[in-house]
């Protein structure tokens, strides 16, 4: 393999100053998606995070950058390699923090070359950070770990994807002399409320022939596979009556019978709190409703369809079999489909995935590729057309205040992203993978 052209002494050096005081200036923004919301993005704060991002594409000039009325930033990096037939790569991350904890008011706090001992969070010491209970913590000791305060979570998923993927593109622009194809950018809203970015992302518009998310935990992974997703409600309708009179008026319960729906539920190998590894699941969400009607909202998840179409037909038995226990009673199954699979995709040709891995491996690290026991922007934009793999982003813990990233893991990634770039332009001339180009 032809060796990278940046010295792997200097290349981390020159990325870690830059790539941390923007992560530290994108995680103070609150960025917090809304579920349920009417537009998107879903919130402001993503429109002031997408702006500012905007802007300091402008400073370091790349090109085409487009900001659109959904809230998908663009830009390119354009080739430094003269072979037209070198694909054009895409980075993606995703601008918006989960709505299951605050992220209003984050305090990031660097722990310089962290000593190993306990990190007690200052603005609630009762949270605190433990080698001895956090397993990834003990590979850290001597980084320099990034934490929130205690009372909001930090935001690294996704803020350190966005801020590897400026410090790359700032540190692409300041050496045209390293050999790349066309890179463009892009920046997604609202993919913690239900991938509703990635969906309505304008792919012709973007230009890509593939892709890479910056959405990964840790170090070193390069996930193909993940979830194929669908949901759905049961409606129960029973038959309302006073309680004082319900022998007599013959109450029909729904809310009982949603019980009976639940219990009868086989949870040893079905529900998410019992399966692991490639094992799907079916997962009674939430409940809503009274004795005179009562809605159960599922999650269906599996990795083919078989194990898909499995769950729909043991709930759909399920709904049939209570119904029939109580002629009085309607009960009634929907489903809808979420997101696939992406490797129903990237089965068809892997070297998106193939070469980060080999990226990894010409950086010392063996690279792990887990399924994704959910989704993510590239499970929707493989669907509809644009291969796109998942890649580490350093970030741990997500979603809580006990989410925690190292720099140097953020740099490893960004170092990861630079030899692809290479490996692309030495290796991927005519891979053409987004689908509808052809």
């Amino acid at each position: 393999m032809q060796k990278s052209q940046i010295p792997r002494s200097t290349a981390p050096a020159s990325l870690a100053p830059d790539l941390l005081r923007r992560f530290l200036r994108y995680v103070r923004l609150n960025t917090q998606s809304q579920t349920d919301a009417k537009t998107i993005p879903s919130t402001r704060g993503q429109w002031d995070l997408l702006r500012l991002l905007q802007g300091e594409l402008r400073a370091m000039r790349a090109r085409h950058i487009y900001l659109s009325r959904q809230g998908h930033l663009m830009a390119t990096i354009p080739a430094t390699a003269n072979n037209p037939k070198i694909p054009t790569v895409a980075f993606l991350a995703h601008v918006d923090t989960s709505p299951d904890f605050s992220a209003a008011k984050v305090k990031p706090i660097v722990h310089r070359q962290w000593n190993g001992k306990p990190i007690r969070l200052p603005d609630d010491p009762a949270r605190m950070l433990d080698a001895r209970q956090v397993a990834e913590l003990r590979d850290a000791r001597g980084k320099d770990i990034v934490t929130a305060g205690g009372k909001t979570l930090l935001g690294a998923d996704d803020k350190a994807g966005v801020a590897i993927i400026m410090a790359l593109a700032g540190f692409l622009l300041r050496h045209p002399e390293i050999p790349h194809g066309p890179i463009r950018i892009g920046f997604l809203p609202d993919e913690e409320v239900g991938l509703l970015g990635a969906s309505s992302l304008d792919l012709a518009r973007f230009g890509a022939d593939l892709g890479y998310t910056l959405d990964g935990q840790g170090l070193g992974e390069v996930v193909g596979e993940s979830f194929s997703a669908e949901s759905a409600t049961v409606t129960i309708q029973g038959v309302a009556a006073h309680p004082g009179e319900a022998k007599k008026q013959r109450m029909v319960n729904a809310v009982h019978f949603a019980g009976k729906l639940l219990a009868a539920l086989p949870r040893e190998f079905i529900c998410p709190e019992t399966t692991d590894d490639h094992e799907g699941y079916l997962h009674p969400l939430k409940i809503n409703g009274n004795a005179a009607a009562t809605t159960i909202s599922f999650l269906l998840r599996d990795f083919d369809d078989a194990g898909l179409a499995d769950k729909r037909k043991r709930l759909t038995g399920l709904c049939r079999g209570l119904a029939a226990t109580e002629p009085r009673v309607a009960i009634r199954c929907e489903f809808s489909p979420s997101y696939r699979n992406m490797a129903e995709v990237l089965r068809r040709d892997s070297r998106p995935v193939d070469l980060a891995r080999e990226a990894m491996r010409s950086l010392g690290i063996e690279p792990q590729s887990p399924p994704i026991r959910g989704g993510t922007d590239g499970s929707c934009l493989s669907q509809h057309g644009l291969p796109t793999p998942n890649l580490s982003n350093g970030s741990h813990n997500p979603h809580g205040p006990l989410e925690w990233v190292a720099v140097q893991d953020m740099e490893i990634a960004g170092r990861v992203c630079l030899e692809l770039v290479q490996l692309w332009a030495q290796k991927g001339a005519g891979y053409r993978g987004y689908a509808k180009r052809n």
